[in-house]
């Protein structure tokens, strides 16, 4: 089913962080939401989530988001915030089990879920441990596991890069759009230009907390509008992974 941000707007601390968004985002493909620093990416996703009250709706096919049940909705939207906290020191593999509370499965269909998500994610070594033995990285590879555990429809990621090594950056970047090839929609937001291009369908502009542009990857990342958003030069050179940016400085204008 489509996700539809319909007007989306929100104001915290009597400040506007988000002002008219709309979009229609496909199941199925990887949507990235990307823009410059406050331009508001995670209120945006946080409000997708229907985490945070905003004005305007987001439904999923025809239903609004927020009217859901809370345990539907936990098991329709997958969230990954940035810089998950974990609150009990519990081992990997129970955390990554949390992943199934929305569920009312078997615990050999929940025990399989858990596996197949500490596979995809390169954590079954860490399952045994606890969560304050883990390092950064491990333990945001774990959370998306806890995630993906829960198979929801939809997947919402707020950098899930950020605390990764580079080998693991593309592992994660390779995980999510297999879930996506099997017919998830993934929403994912990013600040690495060559990132988004390399795992993006689509790409979802801000700046300024309103939309400034919304379509496929390549109609969306030009060298025009990302000198005009994020105040760089970039060149696309065409790659074994597709056609991809590359930093070259400021722009001087």
């Amino acid at each position: 089913m489509d996700l539809t941000l319909d007007s989306i707007s929100l104001r915290l601390g009597g400040q506007a962080v988000l002002d008219d968004v709309s979009a229609v985002l496909r199941p199925g493909r990887v949507t990235a939401i990307l823009g410059p620093n406050g331009a508001g990416k995670s209120s945006l996703l946080r409000s997708i989530a229907a985490l945070v009250p905003h004005q305007g709706e987001v439904r999923l096919g025809d239903r609004s988001i927020a009217a859901l049940r809370p345990d539907e909705r936990a098991r329709l939207l997958g969230y990954l915030p940035q810089l998950g906290a974990v609150h009990w020191n519990i081992t990997a593999a129970d955390l990554v089990g949390l992943g199934r509370l929305p569920h009312r499965t078997s615990l050999a269909e929940d025990a399989a879920a858990v596996l197949a998500a500490m596979e995809a994610t390169d954590t079954l070594d860490l399952a045994s441990r606890t969560v304050d033995a883990l390092s950064g990285g491990e333990r945001a590879r774990v959370l998306l596991a806890r995630v993906l555990a829960g198979a929801p429809q939809w997947l919402l990621a707020d950098e899930p890069l950020a605390s990764l090594d580079p080998a693991h950056q593309l592992d994660v970047l390779a995980r999510l759009r297999s879930v996506a090839a099997r017919g998830t929609g993934v929403v994912i937001v990013l600040h690495d230009l060559a990132h988004a291009a390399r795992i993006a369908d689509d790409v979802l502009l801000l700046q300024g907390g309103r939309h400034v542009a919304f379509g496929p990857a390549a109609d969306t990342l030009t060298p025009d509008r990302l000198r005009a958003l994020f105040g760089v030069e970039v060149v696309f050179v065409d790659t074994p992974d597709g056609r991809l940016p590359v930093l070259l400085n400021r722009s001087q204008g």
